[in-house]
């Protein structure tokens, strides 16, 4: 069957902040053995996960990586996207304003008040349409970042542009690792008190950590998904991590990745093991490109937790692969119908 990337969705439908309770969120659970969809909420998952589970968590950090200011020479807005560093310690940025930039071009940074702040220097524009660019001040960039920058809500959800309460909101609750410019959403659905009360079923946790892209959202453009460029993403697995995964499985127990980043991340690590290592995953860092699509076949996840993607996305495709095309069309024309909240801030999907 061909992939399916195209959908209708009514725009009532796109969450624009998450529930008061991010557990109440209600859960499609999809069952690929039966064939079957059913509907709970994710408040549920203490008993929808058994004894011998592993819940397999991304602990990126997202970084307040929106800038804005003016151009000191013309005085035009200008806004930014923090990406990362470069190898030398520079910024890597992705820019929007009136007019060419040019290299040795000025910014006036601001705070989130409009205040005027640090000036950052365009140094030389780098292929993707990203620049490299230098802050005068000597503060550690995550720190300047926390004083200046916003948080790099997609565009579905007012606009791109924050309150306050998207702080916290777009973060999940145990997230450690500063580096990511979008949330791996389907972790913001975990209180504390529910990882407690997953914990308290026999369900054990692992985390591996990948910093989530401006390439995650790039809808696919051509007529033939496969041949869409596919970015590249940070990621890391530790030894410590690999072990426990791999303790799982042999105790008969499912490794359940949370999420699609977490899901690229060991199917990029299974995709390096060895038959003659009976396959076992091993610790890893590194960047993957890894594009997971119709027919691809999984080795290291044993269910997927998953919020709803949209359309002509990468991620859609990837859920796809595992769960099927067919049943993952029936789940998403499903919670279309029984009007579930879609995207970010929306609900979830569990697939096993």
């Amino acid at each position: 069957m061909e992939p399916w990337i195209d959908y209708e969705l009514p725009p009532e439908l796109i969450a624009q902040e998450p529930l008061r309770n991010r557990a109440d969120a209600r859960l499609l659970l999809v069952d690929r053995k039966r064939g079957a969809i059913d509907h709970y909420h994710v408040r549920d998952l203490p008993r929808l996960l058994g004894p011998g589970d592993r819940l397999v968590l991304n602990d990126t950090k997202v970084i307040p990586a929106q800038l804005r200011g003016t151009r000191v020479g013309t005085g035009g807005r200008w806004q930014g996207l923090f990406l990362g560093k470069t190898e030398d310690g520079d910024w890597r940025l992705v820019c929007k304003t009136r007019g060419k930039l040019k290299p040795l071009d000025k910014i006036q940074l601001v705070d989130r008040d409009g205040k005027r702040s640090t000036i950052l220097w365009l140094i030389e524009k780098l292929a993707d349409g990203q620049w490299r660019a230098r802050p005068e001040s000597t503060s550690d960039t995550f720190e300047l970042l926390a004083q200046l920058g916003r948080v790099p809500l997609p565009p579905y959800i007012r606009g791109g542009n924050m309150v306050d309460a998207d702080i916290e909101d777009y973060q999940t609750v145990y997230a450690r690792n500063p580096g990511a410019v979008a949330a791996p959403t389907a972790g913001l659905h975990f209180t504390k008190e529910l990882l407690r009360a997953i914990e308290q079923q026999g369900v054990s946790f692992s985390s591996v950590t990948l910093h989530v892209g401006l390439g995650t959202f790039r809808p696919i453009a051509t007529d033939d998904p496969g041949e869409h460029p596919m970015h590249r993403e940070w990621a890391q697995l530790t030894d410590r991590c690999a072990e426990e995964l791999n303790a799982t499985r042999d105790a008969g127990g499912r490794n359940i990745a949370v999420g699609t980043t977490v899901t690229r991340v060991l199917e990029t690590v299974a995709g390096r093991a060895s038959a003659e290592d009976s396959m076992k995953l091993h610790g890893w860092q590194g960047e993957t490109e890894l594009f997971i699509r119709p027919p691809f076949e999984y080795q290291a996840v044993d269910a997927l937790l998953t919020n709803f993607h949209f359309p002509r996305t990468t991620l859609l495709l990837l859920v796809q692969a595992f769960g099927g095309t067919q049943l993952v069309r029936e789940a998403y024309e499903s919670a279309v119908k029984e009007e579930y909240r879609f995207y970010s801030y929306g609900d979830a999907m569990l697939i096993v």
